[in-house]
């Protein structure tokens, strides 16, 4: 009789087709072929497939490097920079990711990264995270202790950034003090101090950084109005060409200072000549507020950084 009355056990959910970690290889093959498909993912994830962000970061950071060491910045610290600028990119757009996985499939851009597409389950991103902050950290511990503190401050703004846009309007100016951190982290590093000129070149940085992710965001802006999602192309509205240019003028005079308080001479003139000049192509990039043109204009931002670079390595280079 018990056995008549015995409930049926309940059904196994089904996965999802579309979902990556099926892992029941049947042979060696099948295994390697389906860790070269999780290892692809994560390299989705972390967005080795457009580095700009991997630039954009590392420019700041070799500015400092430069100017803190005087044009021959110590090369351990010139590795472990590069290496923490890598790390802490990728380890950024996977706690991005991660926050925005319930938006990302709304937005047309986004929709088809790793996360928001599923292949990538929200839990290994987190361990993918756990082990890019690890690796920052044992960087950090190479450090001394006051660039240390810095690096663990920066590490609190990387993550912590990715909320703050859902309350707070001007969440561009946050990203910029986020990417521009490197900059009092390297003249802790070299100078074993925090000097009055990296903090006017981080504002440069914050500024450059509230102008390039302004432009980014203008890609996005219809999906972000619809999702509620807050940006400084909301913000600016139909003023948005107006106020990028103003910034872009506030960060040209901003190096110029730095020029002025490090006794750089031509060649870093002539950088950011050059910067100024990719700066009026960005202008006529946005200038109809084209999607796919606002995007080219982000990019370009990648050149500003090198020829100001350019610039600066070669008046250290010749200097008398």
């Amino acid at each position: 009789m018990n056995a008549e009355f015995r409930p049926a056990p309940a059904p196994k959910p089904r996965r999802d087709p579309q979902y990556k970690p099926s892992f029941k290889p049947k042979n060696a093959r099948a295994a390697v072929l389906a860790i070269g498909s999780t290892l692809r993912e994560y390299a989705l994830l972390i967005r080795l497939h457009r580095p700009i962000g991997i630039w954009l970061l590392m420019w700041p950071a070799l500015w400092a490097l430069w100017i803190a060491g005087q044009g021959r910045p110590d090369q351990k610290l010139l590795l472990i920079y590069l290496a923490g600028v890598f790390v802490m990119r990728s380890a950024g757009c996977v706690i991005n990711d991660y926050a925005d996985r319930n938006f990302d499939p709304r937005v047309e851009r986004t929709r088809d990264r790793p996360l928001a597409a599923k292949r990538v389950a929200p839990g290994e991103a987190i361990m993918l995270f756990i082990v890019l902050g690890l690796i920052a950290t044992w960087l950090a511990m190479q450090l001394e202790p006051l660039p240390r503190l810095y690096a663990a401050a920066g590490g609190v703004l990387a993550v912590t950034y990715p909320w703050l846009k859902r309350y707070v309007s001007l969440p561009q100016f946050y990203l910029g003090v986020a990417f521009g951190w490197s900059v009092p982290m390297a003249f802790a590093s070299i100078t074993g101090e925090v000097p009055r000129i990296a903090w006017l070149l981080l504002a440069a940085v914050v500024l450059w950084a509230a102008v390039y992710d302004t432009m980014y965001a203008m890609v996005d802006r219809k999906d972000d109005l619809r999702i509620g999602i807050k940006s400084t192309a909301i913000l600016f509205g139909d003023a948005d060409r107006i106020v990028i240019g103003a910034m872009q003028l506030m960060v040209l005079f901003a190096l110029w200072l730095v020029g002025q308080e490090a006794q750089l001479g031509l060649w870093y003139r002539a950088g950011l000549v050059a910067g100024a000049a990719f700066f009026t192509y960005e202008q006529w990039l946005i200038r109809d507020r084209e999607p796919a043109a606002c995007f080219r204009a982000f990019n370009n931002n990648h050149y500003f950084g090198l020829v100001v670079f350019i610039g600066l390595a070669l008046d250290y280079l010749y200097r008398g």
